[in-house]
């Protein structure tokens, strides 16, 4: 933990030295015309927000070792900060997802580019400079269905963009009012003191020469099996069996209902990848506390939780962008051709849902395999 809050402060430092959102302050600020962040702001407000994350995922797991007030004081605040932060990115990634898989679907490039998250692609800047200007990219041979959904592609994707741009140049000011409130600077405050000592559960022992309360030997090991068997638990009433195929068309069918709240098959899923995420911070502590024991710095990494939970965020990445797309279609008075591309847009994620299922089940039933 103090590690962690170390990685905290250091990204602090590195956000402030980088004199990000002084001058998005102003009138217009967040507009169409706002320029990128810097690189290294958003990789100092990515590592913030790591930080933040791993601490609160820590006191989570390992609370009743920890000083009850003070845990569960800064658990939620934690959480609020982790969750601030994360909005721009989860929009602008969910926009370029969106338009991407658009130019898949259609094989038409009419609709806007994703706006920059910060970085530059390599892989974009190539393209650019090598494709002469006036010369016409090769056509690809469309089929009916295809050339029928070119048709809509372009407003479609018009329409995410603006929908989505909106949303994070929202969730952009309201992470700057985040941190330049009080509220996050309690936080750092308290942050900055944890970098320094771990309150942990004191116990008062009534001995009379005793002039001060004594802690006692803390033992990660029960706690950190507690969060495992959480994680087996969850992972048990999955459907696994109706994940086993990489199109489930029965949870398809579910994915067509008219009902705008979130994907009632989902829930379960989202869940077990938070738990998946406690159980891998609650590794790291284990790790870290035998490698101060032993005197050995090396970690230890599962292939198998890395390969389960990038399963797990691919399919938290798509179902997000499917209700982004069921969203937009539910915008009034679009044409047609357009709710149809956001149609073919929602079911194509749906699919990408069912297949992060599958990867997940076919990466966790494999024996584990830990690589030094």
């Amino acid at each position: 933990m103090r590690a962690q809050a170390t990685e905290f402060l250091r990204a602090l430092r590195r956000h402030r030295e980088s004199g990000a959102g002084a001058g998005a302050s102003g009138p217009g600020a967040g507009g169409p015309g706002r320029t990128a962040p810097p690189a290294d702001d958003v990789d100092a407000v990515r590592a913030l927000r790591r930080a933040a994350r791993r601490i609160s995922g820590t006191l989570h797991t390992f609370q009743p070792l920890l000083d009850a007030s003070w845990a569960e004081e800064m658990r939620p605040e934690l959480a609020w900060l982790s969750g601030t932060l994360a909005l721009e990115h989860a929009y602008a990634s969910r926009l370029e997802r969106l338009l991407q898989a658009l130019h898949r679907l259609s094989g038409s490039s009419a609709f806007p580019a994703p706006r920059p998250v910060g970085r530059t692609t390599a892989a974009t800047t190539a393209t650019t400079a090598t494709v002469p200007t006036g010369v016409p990219a090769p056509a690809r041979p469309a089929s009916p269905d295809r050339g029928s959904l070119t048709v809509g592609a372009a407003k479609a994707g018009a329409l995410l963009d603006r929908q989505l741009t909106l949303a994070r140049t929202r969730a952009h000011s309201t992470a700057l009012q985040a941190l330049g409130s009080s509220r996050f600077h309690a936080v750092a405050d308290k942050v900055a003191l944890l970098a320094s000592e771990v309150p942990l559960r004191v116990t008062a022992r009534p001995n009379r020469g005793a002039t001060a309360p004594e802690t006692t030997p803390c033992d990660l090991r029960p706690l950190a099996a507690a969060a495992e068997e959480r994680l087996a638990d969850a992972v048990t009433a999955l459907p696994l069996v109706a994940a086993g195929s990489p199109y489930n068309a029965q949870a398809l069918v579910h994915g067509l209902s008219p009902d705008p709240a979130p994907h009632p098959q989902d829930a379960p899923w989202h869940q077990v990848r938070l738990l998946l995420r406690l159980h891998r911070y609650a590794l790291e502590a284990l790790a870290g506390a035998d490698a101060a024991d032993a005197g050995d710095p090396g970690d230890v990494v599962d292939v198998r939780l890395l390969a389960a939970g990038e399963a797990l965020d691919r399919h938290r990445d798509a179902s997000e962008a499917a209700a982004a797309a069921a969203q937009a279609a539910r915008t009034p008075r679009i044409a047609p051709a357009t709710a149809y591309a956001l149609g073919v847009l929602h079911a194509d994620q749906r699919h990408e849902v069912e297949a992060a299922r599958y990867a997940f089940q076919h990466s966790w039933r494999k024996e584990p395999i830990r690589l030094p």
